[in-house]
């Protein structure tokens, strides 16, 4: 391995060339810290780490470092959900009034709990600017979304719903169970997995965390048609969807320990890859049953044109299925491309996390210098292409990895 970088861990030799892919991205493609982990048939094939927590390179990453893995959080949300719809809680065609009169107004009174977790719910961002700090405030948050007026009627199209995932999904989640998000997650899902993936940080795990560090464009960088809209209409919805979050500063101690399920999950790849063995056959805990677990990765909503992405999406319930858009402009860093059948989701600047069950692979990766990409970028791309090709798989021409 490599001195200079720090890279440490271990993997099983069929998939020496993910570590080689791993090892390639910090000399070559940039990557300052991360983490790899990878699971087959129930046993880990790769656990890497390597790197730096910060920009400077002074401190390693180490294999207890942790990081903010952005929209990786939205699939520990949507599995929170799932278990309550395979207890017989939760159900998916039923109005979201049913559980949360306060939403049912406004045009959104036939939403279902199904458009809350595939992106058709039509309040992918507040149209009225939130109060200073608000969404830290859970039940401030909450309240302005029951009130809030749909950007397009329900169920007629989708569109990625960047931060508003969490609080729309996740107060199903709390009024169900009578626990926040955060408890019921960390109770019924990542303790009882081993996953160190926190919804909600306690304080003495804080010193853990590697800040994430921008992106930063270089002179002359084409940006993608939804950059260009949020930073040249502030007014729009791709503008309010990331920028009307109530100053949130995602380094911050505060922002780490709210509970915020959209988008403010804290883990590594390792956390991530034991948090979806609950999805694998070969683990011995049967957390959800197998129709359930289909269900999870079945395309629920598909379009050309996502309302707030601007680019063509695939979603299941509550996870990303395969995204190839190499085909349009800036397709190379708004794609996630995985097997026909794999679910999981990709966090702003390039973490993912997947479960792909025709092969029975859990694959993680995290890091904290963030791609400019809408979905991945070619590190965490890489990274997954190696991991199919070591299982023999042909390409990924049709879309998503073929055997």
């Amino acid at each position: 391995m490599s001195a200079d970088y720090a890279i440490n861990g271990d993997f099983d030799p069929e998939f020496g060339a993910v570590a080689d892919a791993f090892v390639r991205n910090f000399e070559t493609n940039g990557e300052v810290g991360a983490s790899l982990c990878i699971y087959r048939h129930g046993e880990c094939v790769a656990d890497m780490w390597g790197g730096h927590t910060d920009e400077t390179r002074d401190t390693h990453w180490e294999q207890d470092t942790l990081s903010i893995v952005y929209s990786c959080t939205k699939a520990a949300t949507a599995l929170c959900a799932h278990l309550l719809v395979d207890r017989g809680q939760l159900n998916l065609n039923a109005p979201v009034g049913d559980y949360w009169p306060e939403y049912a107004c406004n045009g959104k009174e036939n939403t279902t709990v199904l458009m809350m977790l595939n992106h058709a719910a039509g309040v992918p961002a507040f149209h009225n600017p939130i109060k200073q700090g608000g969404m830290l405030d859970w039940d401030y948050t909450v309240d302005r979304i029951a009130k809030e007026e749909p950007w397009w009627e329900p169920g007629t199209r989708n569109g990625y719903h960047p931060i508003m995932f969490g609080w729309t999904v996740g107060e199903l989640v709390k009024r169900i169970s009578g626990k926040s998000l955060g408890t019921f997650f960390r109770e019924e899902l990542a303790e009882p997995m081993g996953a160190d993936f926190w919804i909600g940080l306690p304080e003495e795990l804080e010193a853990r965390v590697a800040p994430m560090i921008a992106y930063k464009p270089e002179p002359g960088t084409q940006l993608s048609p939804f950059t260009m809209k949020m930073i040249g209409e502030p007014d729009s919805l791709q503008g309010k969807s990331f920028t009307n979050n109530g100053g949130l500063n995602f380094n911050a101690r505060e922002t780490h320990a709210a509970e915020l399920g959209g988008a403010g999950g804290i883990a590594n790849a390792r956390a991530m890859a034991k948090l979806f063995m609950c999805l694998s056959p070969s683990q011995p805990i049967e957390m959800f049953s197998r129709d359930r677990i289909a269900a999870m990765g079945y395309v629920s909503t598909a379009t050309r044109d996502d309302a707030t992405l601007m680019i063509p999406t695939r979603f299941g319930q509550g996870f990303m299925c395969s995204m190839d858009n190499r085909h349009i402009r800036f397709g190379h860093d708004a794609s996630f491309i995985i097997g026909q059948n794999a679910f999981g989701h990709v966090g702003m600047g390039g973490s993912c996390v997947f479960f792909d069950p025709e092969c029975d692979m859990v694959f993680a990766y995290s890091m904290n210098r963030m791609g400019g990409g809408i979905l991945l970028n070619s590190r965490g791309q890489s990274l997954i292409d190696a991991a199919y090709e070591s299982l023999g798989y042909q390409g990924n021409s049709p879309g998503y990895w073929l055997r």
